[in-house]
């Protein structure tokens, strides 16, 4: 605590006549101090002889739910209080359901105030009673203690109590002190979300830097690493940092840049991982969320989906079920989300995405969703959900990832041939013009010097494709999808086009 803090809040509790409470510690805002509630969160750091502790003091009251999650996010164990005089209300229910959905597991229960109802057991007891039920009933936490505690006296907090000498549990602070810490993230699977893609050329520095911050995992000089959702497939040749000496290893918490063995076309959004343990992909996930928007989460209409530092279109594709997590059994029989309810439903992007499961990894398992410039939800993945193209993008990635290279790298066959290798496609249908314009592009681009060569798909489906059923039984031109796309492949790796 800083110099003189404590003394501070005594003398202003003396000049305005308010009895001392220790929550003016953390109470910062005059709002908070006048109306006796927690607004934004605050961080208080302290130490017992076990360990050194960070605080987040979140708000409780369902106005501010946005600021309570966004401090909550961030921590590995939860102390949930209940005034003992109102007992459990709709935001004792809320927030239980809440730090499941955030994935918190440790998770002590104070039973505040119980001075004011002359520390009575039975009070205590029937409202451990209630809230364990709730929350077994909606499948949430559960909690490891429930605790009876007066903040204003000290009760139970650091020492145990004479008036309460029907509980013989631990204090609040040693039951703190049993709290596990997370797993160091350098254990965990690489994951890298790329930031952003640094090109130099002053002084003939041609280096292209990929940057970003390692979220769990390790990795150094050598690594095969693959980037998903792309599935390309490369070495770190360097690891890179702004006034620093050349390391050849970073880990979990390192904003760092790398460059590759290869130059490969990597953006924003995609995530490093080691090929042997990348993330899944999909264009469905399973998510929980709890949507705080003005206006309904609704199918049919486009949002944004932000999930590390990928940002991408996102629908409703199906509602599971959505649920009033302030009442027990009230799964909500409607086709929308309302504010401040709670959800398990579908996504579909619009584009493959990388992620994790938040029991996987949280850091690639939790997603916000924007309504316009506004952050109107957050939730955490469940699950991969099966999409019609599973099977093709299984098919493509376990090819990509045992794909046999040659010895001659893309840069080395641009160099050779004064270009890099590119694609066009032209796409439309019958007596569309796509093949005159792809036969004077092609005719331009080989007068102009460049290697060119147009690939038409009825001359795959003579020929290669003449012996495979490629038409399904929805009319999906699959097999030929496939094998157009393994030709063009090979035609841009050899560069001849």
């Amino acid at each position: 605590m800083p110099e003189g803090k404590l003394e501070a809040v005594r003398r202003e509790c003396l000049r305005t006549d308010k009895p001392f409470e220790y929550a003016f510690l953390l109470d910062a805002l005059s709002d908070e101090q006048d109306q006796g509630i927690t607004i934004d969160t605050a961080r208080v750091f302290f130490k017992t002889n076990a360990r050194d502790y960070i605080i987040i003091d979140a708000p409780g009251h369902i106005e501010f739910l946005k600021n309570m999650i966004s401090g909550a996010a961030r921590a590995e164990a939860a102390v949930l209080v209940i005034d003992a005089k109102e007992g459990v209300r709709e935001n004792s229910r809320r927030h239980g359901y809440i730090l499941s959905m955030l994935g918190i597991r440790q998770v002590v229960v104070c039973v505040n105030k119980m001075d004011l109802v002359n520390f009575d057991e039975a009070v205590f007891r029937r409202i451990e009673q209630e809230y364990r039920a709730f929350l077994t009933e909606i499948g949430a936490v559960s909690p490891e203690r429930f605790i009876p505690i007066s903040g204003m006296q000290g009760d139970n907090l650091a020492s145990r109590s004479d008036k309460t000498p029907w509980y013989d549990g631990p204090t609040l602070l040693e039951m703190l002190d049993t709290f596990q810490k997370a797993p160091p993230k350098v254990d965990r699977p690489l994951r890298m979300p790329v930031q952003a893609v640094y090109k130099f050329t002053n002084q003939g520095d041609d280096r292209r830097i990929i940057a970003g911050r390692i979220e769990s995992g390790r990795v150094k000089v050598g690594d095969k690493v693959v980037f998903t959702p792309s599935n390309k497939i490369t070495y770190v040749k360097s690891i890179e940092g702004f006034n620093t000496e050349s390391r050849e290893e970073v880990e979990a918490g390192w904003s760092t840049g790398f460059t590759l063995a290869e130059e490969l076309y990597i953006t924003r959004g995609q995530v490093m991982s080691h090929v042997e343990r990348a993330p899944l992909v999909s264009t469905r996930l399973r998510a929980n969320i709890i949507w705080l928007g003005r206006k309904s989460f609704e199918p049919g209409r486009d949002y944004k989906l932000k999930l590390h530092t990928a940002a991408v279109p996102v629908r409703i594709h199906r509602i599971n079920k959505v649920i009033d997590a302030s009442e027990a059994g009230s799964q909500l029989d409607k086709r929308r989300v309302d504010r401040h309810d709670v959800a398990d439903l579908v996504l579909e992007t619009q584009s493959p995405v990388a992620f994790d499961t938040v029991g996987d990894n949280e850091a690639s398992g939790r997603f916000v969703i924007v309504d316009g410039y506004e952050i109107a939800g957050g939730g955490i993945i469940v699950s991969a959900e099966e999409e019609e193209r599973d099977e093709l993008r299984f098919e493509a990635r376990m090819r990509d990832f045992h794909w046999v290279k040659g010895g001659v790298t893309a840069s080395q066959r641009a160099e050779r041939h004064g270009h890099p290798a590119a694609l066009v496609m032209f796409v439309g249908g019958p007596k569309t013009g796509k093949h005159g314009y792809a036969r004077a592009l092609e005719n331009a681009l080989f007068e102009s010097g460049r290697n060119a060569y147009m690939l038409d798909g009825t001359n795959v489906l003579l020929g290669i494709d003449a012996d495979l059923h490629f038409v399904d039984a929805t009319g999906d031109r699959r097999e030929d999808e496939v094998v157009i796309g393994v030709i063009i492949g090979q035609v841009q790796a050899s560069h001849r086009s």
